[in-house]
């Protein structure tokens, strides 16, 4: 057989939504991302616990961070050379194998290399998983199905404060990471047993020079953004930084143009359907994750709430994704983007806008009525948008399309934060 003509797409007779297969996929991403918002509100205990300053310990979240951003763009390559669904357990079993090291550790320095070999696993299960699902759904209901999918993105960092803020507070900050590890035992052998094996393409090139302009760039442009309101925008470091990010990602995009097998094709940017889905869900991912940074910040430090108080002030936005993403799959697949995304956007502008002028006195159920309608704007746009691009890629380079659009929205998030 020959593989290299082979693709991940959904090539069965059956035209239903795997619901228990989906699930699994969404379990999984979930845990991810719920990670992430979890471990904020863990930062104070840290830094008590370690006797650690805030720039050390803000390294927790920058270390995961960078890899996350530098291991993404190689997961396209990787799912097409050894299966998706072996790169997935792959994935879950070094993440869970991270989060029991960072429960483990002992000091800063042995928390932040946990937090590295986490991230080596984090980062690659929402790219993973957006390519298993276009093998797994019918096309006419990869809406739908994405729409579930995609709750673990809005649903996890509005859950994540809260679980975390509840942990940190009656158990310690450990158990904030080991809550990970009877998810992925349960996870790691329900994928084993439910999803079905992936092609692979035996013969594939590992595309060495842009590994390496990627990963330079990625790396000196997330370090920027995450160190440029302590360093100055304005200094030498951060300028430096930003210099070197655009040159070697001005040569990646070069490279990858004339390469013969290149690890994230740039030319699916020729597609204007996908290049207006990313730049629209990389503007949505900006909101989301400012808001998901700048709330509870806000809430703690100037308003006087507890993590847990600021996780309960979150929650109704993480009810209302959950009742809206599932809505607006359905939706996707009867009337498509268009509509969706215009409308999403629209809500997520004003009420973003409206976070801006927060005062100390303002009401708490004030805040969750403005976080409760943003959310909706994002279920609304988010899913939608990001299947209208998906759609329009053909099924052997929808492994490579996931990884680059997920390379884009990491880069949009760490803006937003």
């Amino acid at each position: 057989m020959d593989r290299a003509k082979e693709s991940i797409g959904h090539t069965g007779t059956d035209r239903r939504v795997p619901w228990l297969s989906l699930s699994v996929l969404v379990l999984g991403a979930f845990m991810a991302i719920l990670q992430g918002s979890a471990v904020n509100v863990a930062l104070p205990q840290l830094m008590a616990v370690f006797n650690a300053t805030p720039d050390e310990i803000q390294w927790v979240l920058t270390g995961y961070m960078l890899v996350t951003g530098v291991i993404i763009p190689v997961c396209g390559y990787l799912g097409d050379r050894f299966g998706y669904k072996r790169l997935y357990l792959l994935a879950l079993a070094v993440f869970i194998l991270g989060s029991a090291l960072s429960g483990f550790a002992w000091s800063v320095n042995s928390l932040v290399a946990a937090r590295v070999i986490q991230a080596l696993g984090g980062g690659m299960i929402m790219p993973i998983s957006m390519a298993l699902l276009y093998q797994l759904v019918p096309v006419e209901k990869i809406g739908t199905a994405l729409g579930t999918w995609g709750l673990a993105m809005v649903v996890a960092p509005a859950i994540g404060p809260t679980l975390g803020g509840y942990l940190v507070e009656h158990f310690g900050w450990r158990l904030v990471f080991y809550v990970n590890l009877p998810v992925g035992v349960l996870a790691i052998p329900l994928i084993a047993l439910l999803l079905p094996e992936t092609r692979r393409r035996d013969g594939l090139r590992f595309d060495f020079p842009g590994f390496l302009l990627a990963v330079a760039g990625c790396f000196t442009l997330l370090l920027a953004l995450s160190e440029g309101q302590d360093k100055g925008w304005g200094s030498q470091y951060i300028v430096t930084l930003l210099l070197i990010a655009g040159f070697t990602l001005i040569l990646f995009a070069l490279w990858e143009l004339i390469a013969p097998e290149p690890m994230l094709d740039v030319r699916l940017f020729l597609n204007p359907v996908l290049t207006v889905s990313t730049v629209a869900t990389g503007l949505a991912a900006v909101a989301l994750f400012g808001g998901v940074f700048l709330v509870p910040l806000f809430t703690q430090t100037v308003q006087g709430y507890s993590a847990l108080q600021t996780g309960l002030i979150l929650m109704p936005a993480a009810l209302v994704s959950g009742l809206v993403m599932p809505f607006a799959g359905r939706l996707f697949d009867r009337v498509g983007a268009v509509p969706l995304g215009i409308t999403g956007l629209g809500i997520v502008a004003v009420t973003t806008y409206m976070l801006h002028n927060l005062a100390i006195d303002l009401p708490a159920r004030h805040l969750q009525c403005i976080l409760a309608v943003r959310s909706a704007g994002l279920g609304l746009c988010m899913m939608p948008l990001t299947t209208a691009g998906m759609n329009t890629v053909p099924v052997h380079l929808v492994g490579r399309a996931s990884a680059l659009i997920n390379t884009i929205r990491q880069i949009a998030a760490s803006f937003g934060i």
